[in-house]
């Protein structure tokens, strides 16, 4: 990779312009500004998924890193067809590192997020695809694979990351109410979360090194799903 291409931090910039961007939400002021977009977010989030690509593949090996909007980066763009709020841009930056057979928001993977005055990690699945939904419960009320997702989420959560993705009230029809998983059973997504102020690394080449002990703590909740997606592609 060129030099010029190498990941070596974000700037206060970067932060600036999503500070901006929640007080002055409109087309007008965004497209006025969009080579700083371009400059300040879009060329070193294309650098930071190449450089923490490489790092996620000591941990995910056949880990996807595509510098390209709408593969590891998500759209600033909102849709807003369905939504009562009609701002066109997301006020925060995501990028998306996956790992599976099926396109990108069908697999488990790892997820950067910056909302100022925080950023955020994320392992996981947030929302689970229709097809995955029905193969996921039958998996937590299976006792092997079940446990097995049990020591996954307490050893996560014992190192101090948020688990989530509960939704319902009760357990799905057709399985026991009173399950000793029930609570696992009753998500419709599963991912953990660890959330900071923007660190010093933000601003540096050190950014991806900063992140990795993280994602490489949040491992076993990936690896219990990227089994589950294999299963289901074979």
């Amino acid at each position: 990779m060129a030099e010029a291409e190498k990941f070596q931090g974000f700037t206060p910039q970067t932060v600036k312009f999503f500070n901006d961007l929640k007080k002055h939400n409109s087309k007008a002021w965004f497209q006025e500004r969009k080579p700083l977009y371009d400059s300040e977010v879009l060329a070193p989030s294309r650098a930071l998924v190449t450089a923490m690509g490489q790092r996620l593949a000591k941990i995910a090996p056949l880990v996807n890193a595509d510098p390209k909007v709408n593969k590891s980066l998500f759209r600033i763009y909102r849709d807003v067809r369905f939504s009562k709020d009609k701002s066109p841009y997301k006020t925060h930056m995501g990028l998306w590192w996956w790992e599976g057979p099926g396109p990108r928001m069908e697999c488990s993977g790892f997820y950067f997020q910056l909302d100022p005055p925080k950023v955020m990690l994320g392992v996981g699945m947030y929302c689970f695809p229709k097809f995955l939904l029905a193969p996921y419960r039958q998996a937590v009320a299976d006792d092997k694979l079940g446990k097995a997702l049990e020591r996954a989420v307490k050893k996560v959560s014992k190192a101090g990351y948020s688990v989530g993705g509960l939704k319902y009230k009760r357990v799905p029809r057709g399985f026991d109410p009173e399950h000793p998983r029930g609570e696992l059973l009753r998500h419709d997504g599963l991912w953990a979360s660890y959330e900071a102020d923007i660190p010093p690394e933000f601003y540096t080449a050190d950014l991806p090194a900063w992140c990795l002990p993280h994602f490489r703590a949040m491992l076993p909740l990936h690896q219990w799903l990227l089994e589950l997606t294999v299963r289901e592609f074979i």
